[in-house]
């Protein structure tokens, strides 16, 4: 089982989304959600590491979603 519990996930779908969500389909959305964490953190923290800084920065989580963003499928 993933560590963002169950409850936040059926919270955040049915807050955002309005509908339910079964306990297989928030717990496989948590585990998507947790690796997906695990690359940003790494971007972030390889990021920090590069301008010889200790802590990630809100920058280095941008910096990740605009690479994401230029690398993306389809994009220009």
């Amino acid at each position: 089982m993933a560590n963002i519990s169950r409850g936040s996930i059926k919270r955040l779908v049915k807050e955002h989304f309005s509908v339910g969500i079964t306990d297989g389909g928030a717990d496989e959305l948590a585990f998507i959600l947790e690796n997906e964490a695990k690359r940003i953190s790494s971007f972030a923290v390889d990021n920090a590491k590069r301008s010889s800084r200790g802590k990630v920065t809100k920058k280095d989580i941008v910096d990740y979603a605009i690479k994401w963003r230029h690398n993306a499928p389809g994009s220009a």
